[in-house]
């Protein structure tokens, strides 16, 4: 699953396709935003109006949703590489169903903790916590409307293993694994940091 391509007049240099490349790119740019969040939290976290909160259970359960649902589209493409068409589409509409939950969850744990008091105006740990949270779920949801695509491609072009598709289902499965390993950081931050 290498994304370096040969070139036939110099067969010993190789380069990375350049959607690939843009997609890199853009993962190193989202995690400079994020490593910025983060930064800010620690630097606010000394102010004296900081006020801890439990983080409510549910976005335990959604993290696991997410690490399933990464499972599940990685499965879904090794299908389609192995010309198993059933469980490539299959799987593909599994993570679809559980990449939606995910987001769903998170807006159940936002919500609970709303009715604990925890809002973006009296509490600036809160309002950090739904502002990572937040635009982390923004990045899931980018990646939901992708999954849509290739579900799209999966049931109404004719089943067929090319390059060209191959190639593009791996950038979705590439951005997803990486806003699952993004959500995994956050998590740990949000709940260590303390």
């Amino acid at each position: 699953m290498s994304e370096l391509t040969i070139h036939k007049d110099s067969p010993v240099r190789s380069r990375i396709h350049p959607q690939s490349f843009a997609l890199y790119a853009s993962f190193a740019s989202i995690f400079m935003m994020f490593a910025a969040f983060t930064s800010a939290y620690i630097v606010r976290q000394s102010s004296g109006d900081w006020l801890d909160f439990a983080v409510p259970n549910v976005f335990y359960i959604s993290t696991a949703v997410l690490l399933l649902s990464s499972f599940t589209i990685h499965y879904s493409y090794n299908s389609f590489k192995n010309k198993k068409e059933q469980a490539y589409k299959i799987f593909l509409l599994i993570s679809l169903v559980l990449g939606s939950l995910f987001v769903v969850l998170q807006y159940n744990g936002w919500s609970q903790m709303f009715a604990q008091g925890i809002d973006m105006k009296r509490n600036l740990s809160g309002a950090f916590f739904y502002l990572i949270t937040g635009a982390h779920a923004a990045h899931i949801l980018g990646g939901v409307s992708a999954i849509i695509v290739a579900i799209i491609h999966a049931y109404t072009l004719p089943f067929k293993v090319t390059e060209k598709r191959r190639h593009r289902f791996s950038l979705v499965v590439h951005y997803w694994h990486f806003v699952d390993f993004l959500w995994i950081y956050l998590l740990v931050f949000l709940l260590f940091s303390r």
